[in-house]
Parts: structure tokens; sequence; C-alpha cells
């Protein structure tokens, strides 16, 4: 496999120096795998922390500024950042409002955010957590027990990033989160697995002419293998699952916030073709599209492939979500 890296082993600490040297507005500390914006201890914000494996950039360091997370925890290539390098973003983002975690629900994530947790809290920082967990395709995988967090997260962080930099306590931040995420149900599809670094090669056996449904972002298996479909065929099985999981919540007539999100190596000219799909799949079945995003935000390394995410949005949603963002990777508003 051919890549844009000078080695394996240094892949993580090269992407946070470039990082740094893009965005001089965050603090990227790249020994101690950490980026923070700039003003996270201004105006006596609730601090927002996430974190996860790399490979999925841009969330989560993409997704730290203005009016989303204050930190981020970048850990090795799929593999879960450590206690103390979230314990050290509870230090650097507390300003006297506590701080809210943001977990996707892989085992090694919900355990390390969990000790940083009380870590934290005997340190006098309160803590509360919220657990990502929007993916339909399976209820557990090698990664995880319960359903696997993925779409629903870019959602949580930009909704309850906008909550804290209205100046929101930390119980109703961690509430807004907590129902963004009971709102939202993800779908994903690989056309190609993915390859890491240190293997050099694919994760997993995808043969030609077959499709993976129900991936995970770490190349978990999903539901089934298919010969590879039309992007309506595709479209159809993502929305359709999605769909049938999101009855559940109310109002079932209610508008939604729509995520087409490429994993990694899908070009935006299929992308937004595929929303096409999706848009056109969801008119069919009387669901408004109040506010829609299409393109990679929580991806796979260079896996071919995409996800849909649906979050049942109320107003107030809404105007969380239309509120000024300035990062990275999604800025508008401002």
């Amino acid at each position: 496999m051919k890549m844009l890296i000078n080695s394996p082993e240094t892949v993580v600490a090269d992407a946070l120096r470039g990082m740094a040297a893009a965005h001089p507005e965050l603090n990227v500390d790249v020994e101690g795998r950490l980026v923070v914006r700039r003003d996270a201890r201004e105006g006596g914000r609730v601090g927002l922390v996430s974190g996860g494996g790399s490979g999925h950039e841009p969330l989560h360091a993409g997704f730290v500024g203005y009016g989303m997370l204050s930190a981020a925890c970048p850990g090795e290539v799929f593999t879960s950042p450590v206690p103390d390098q979230m314990l050290r973003a509870a230090s650097a983002v507390e300003a006297g409002q506590g701080v809210l975690f943001v977990v996707k629900n892989y085992t090694g994530d919900v355990l390390n955010f969990q000790m940083a947790a009380e870590l934290a809290e005997e340190d006098g920082v309160r803590v509360e957590q919220v657990l990502v967990n929007d993916d339909v395709a399976v209820t557990d995988s090698l990664y995880t027990a319960g359903r696997r967090g993925t779409g629903a997260t870019l959602f949580v962080e930009k909704i309850a990033g906008a909550a804290a930099e209205e100046g929101a306590p930390l119980e109703q931040v961690a509430a807004i989160a907590r129902r963004v995420n009971e709102c939202s149900r993800s779908f994903g599809v690989a056309l190609t697995a993915c390859s890491t670094p240190a293997k050099g090669g694919p994760t997993f056996d995808l043969p030609d002419g077959e499709m993976e449904l129900g991936v995970g972002i770490h190349g978990e298996p999903g539901r089934e293998r298919r010969a590879v479909m039309p992007a309506r065929e595709i479209a159809e099985v993502a929305v359709g699952a999605v769909l049938e999981e999101l009855v559940e919540v109310a109002p079932a007539d209610g508008p939604v916030l729509a995520l087409v999100n490429g994993m990694g190596a899908t070009p935006l000219l299929e992308l937004y073709g595929f929303h096409a799909e999706v848009a056109r799949l969801l008119e069919a079945r009387g669901v408004p599209v109040a506010r829609a995003l299409v393109g990679n935000y929580v991806t796979s390394l260079d896996m071919a492939g995409c996800s849909v995410t649906l979050c049942r949005a109320d107003a107030d949603m809404l105007r969380l979500w239309d509120a000024p963002v300035q990062t990275a990777a999604l800025r508008w508003g401002r």
C-alpha cells in the first residue's frame, strides 16, 4: 500500500505537528497527544472533551474550537487514548463550570474515560459523561458491548458545544447531549476495507464485487455482505435500517438533521449523488430534512463507503445546530 507518511510509528505525531502548523488558534501538545482551543478557559464555560483512536479524522481534533469541543485526546490509530490524556484535557479546559466527556461506545474509550472522570473528580473537577451509541447495524461487535458510536458524535459535539458556548450549566449541556444521542441513528456501508499504517494493507478481506452492509468505523463486521449495488439500492438499505429504529423517537413526523458521511476514500461527487438518493427516500416517506451535511467527518482511514445518520431534531436542537462554529473541519456563522 502506498501511504503519504514517514513511518507507521510517527504517523500520529506527524499529523499533530501538521495541525499545529496549520491552526495556530489551537494548542497542540504533540508529545502529550492533546489538542486544546487556546481560549478554553475564558468566559467560564463548561468544558467539552472528547477523543478516540486516530484514523477517524476530522473526528475529534478537527472539531476543537469555538462552538464545539474544548479539547480532544487522539490515541494511536484505532486505539483509545489513555486516562492520563483525558485527565490533562479536563484540567486544561476546566473553568469552574465542570467538564463534559463525550464518549463513543467502544470498550477502551468507555473504560478509559470512566477512569479519567474518577481521577478528575478526586481533583475537584465536576465531570458528566455522555455515551454515543447510535449505530443500528449490530448490537455487539469486536470493539463494544451494545451499539457502536458513529456519526451522531458530530451532532452531539456540535449541539452540546453550542449550548456550552451560550453559558449553559453542566447539567443542561449534558442533558442536551444525551437527547441528541437518543434521537440519532446511523448505518454504515463499506465498499473497500481500510488499511492501517502499521499493517500496510487491508485490515479485513472484502472481495472485489462485494460490499459490507452495517460496517463499523474500525472495519468491524456488519449485518451482511452483498454484491455491490447501485447507490439507490444502498440508500434504501441504509435509510430503511435507520428509519426502522428512529420510529421510536417522537414526534414521528418531526424534521431530521441528515448526515451523509464519507468513510475516507469516497469522493464528494459520489457522496452528493448518494445524498440525492437519501433525500428522495426521506421525502417519499414524509420525513422533512431540516438541515443536511455531506462530506468526510467520521472516517475510517482510506475506506471507501459512507454512513447515514439521522437525528430527530426539535426547535432547540436546530437553533443550537445553526449557532456559530469555528473549528478546523466545521465552520459557519462567524
